[in-house]
C-alpha cells in the first residue's frame, strides 16, 4: 500500500496522569489517536513523510507544553487549531494488575471544536496520503461538527487518500447506544481500512464471531479490516486474505494502556512500507507486546528502533 503525502491523525491529545512509585502520578501526554501517531512516527522515516496531529488546543501554558511535547518528538503540530478560553483534557489511569481503567476531565477541551470550521480542517488535511481517526474523535464532537469531519474525509477519499477508522467504542462518551452505533457505522462508511475490536463490536452489534464482524464491516464498503481480540489472534480480512494472526510473545505485562493504539500504529506502518496485511498485523502485535511492558500509553521511540520499517 504505497501512499503519497503525509500521514495525519485526527483526534484528542490529553494530559495523562499515570501511576508511578509510592502512590504518585507521572504527567505525560497521550490519547488514542495521538498514541497511534506516536508509533507511526517511531516506525517510519521522518525524511519520507511527516506525521501530522490534527486537533485543537487552547492558548494557555498547558496547551503550549503539549505542543512542545509533540514537536519535540517529531510529530508535526503546525496544523493544530488554537482556541482561546479553552484548554486540553486530562485523564487519570487506575491499574488493577496490568489492566487499566480511566477517569476523564474533558468538558472544556479545545479538541471538542477541532471540526467546527470546515475550511480550517480541510487546510489541516491538505496533501495527506493517509488519515486516521477513531470513535473517540467522533464522540467528542457535536453532531454538526461530526458531519463536517465526514465531509472532509469524503473529499480526501475521493482524491485517493487512505482513510483509516478504529471505532474504539467507549459507551460513556455517548448519550445512548443507538447514537453510538449509528455514528460508528458512519465511521465505517467513511473508511477504506478499519481496525475494530471484537468484544466491543459483539457487545454493540451482536456479532457472534470475528468473521461476522468482518462481514458486517465489509458490507459497508471497507476494503481492508483487522479485527483485534486482545491477547487472542487478530483476523485480517483484505482482498485475497482471510487469516488469523497470533499475538507476539511479550514480557511480563505491567500496563495495557495504548495496546490497541500501538497495534494500529505498527499495522499501518507495515502497510505503508508495502508489507502484506498479514505481515503488517504481525508487526502490530510485536509493537503492542513491547508497549504493554511499560507504564503509560507511550513507549520510548528509541526502544522500537529495531522494528522500524523505513
Amino acid at each position: 500500500m504505497s501512499i503519497q503525502g503525509d500521514i495525519a491523525s485526527i483526534g484528542e491529545c490529553m494530559v495523562e496522569m499515570a501511576p508511578a512509585a509510592d502512590g504518585l502520578y507521572r504527567q505525560g501526554f497521550a490519547g488514542d489517536t495521538l498514541n497511534t501517531a506516536w508509533y507511526l512516527r517511531a516506525l517510519t522515516s521522518a525524511d519520507k513523510r511527516a506525521v501530522r496531529y490534527v486537533s485543537a488546543v487552547g492558548t494557555d501554558a498547558l496547551s503550549e507544553r503539549m505542543v512542545d511535547f509533540l514537536t519535540g518528538n517529531g510529530i508535526d503540530a503546525s496544523h493544530l487549531a488554537r482556541i482561546a478560553q479553552r484548554t486540553v483534557g486530562l485523564y487519570l489511569i487506575t491499574l488493577a494488575g496490568a489492566e487499566r481503567s480511566f477517569t476523564y476531565w474533558r468538558k472544556d477541551a479545545a479538541a471538542r471544536l477541532l471540526a467546527n470550521d470546515l475550511p480550517r480542517l480541510e487546510a489541516a488535511l491538505a496533501g495527506v496520503g493517509l488519515v486516521y481517526f477513531s470513535g473517540i474523535t467522533l464522540a467528542i464532537l457535536e453532531p454538526a461538527d461530526r458531519a463536517r469531519l465526514f465531509q472532509a474525509l469524503a473529499g480526501l477519499r475521493q482524491r485517493g487518500c487512505e482513510v483509516v477508522f478504529d471505532p474504539n467504542i467507549r459507551p460513556r462518551l455517548w448519550p445512548d447506544a443507538a447514537t453510538m452505533a449509528a455514528a460508528t457505522i458512519d465511521g465505517y462508511r467513511a473508511a477504506s481500512i478499519a481496525l475494530p475490536t471484537f468484544p466491543d463490536e459483539a457487545a454493540l452489534y451482536g456479532d457472534r464471531s470475528m468473521r461476522d464482524t468482518a462481514d458486517r464491516i465489509a458490507a459497508l464498503g471497507v476494503r481492508e479490516i483487522v479485527v483485534k481480540n486482545g491477547a487472542d489472534p487478530a483476523l485480517v480480512r483484505a482482498p485475497g486474505v482471510d487469516d488469523f494472526v497470533p499475538v507476539a510473545p511479550s514480557g511480563q505485562p505491567v500496563d495495557t494502556t495504548g495496546a490497541g493504539d500501538s497495534f494500529n500504529g505498527g499495522y499501518l506502518a507495515g502497510r505503508i512500507a508495502d508489507r502484506s496485511p498479514v505481515a503488517a498485523a504481525e508487526l502490530g502485535h510485536k509493537v503492542a507486546a513491547r508497549v504493554i511492558c511499560v507504564r503509560g500509553a507511550l513507549a520510548d521511540m528509541p526502544s522500537l528502533a529495531d522494528l522500524r520499517v523505513e
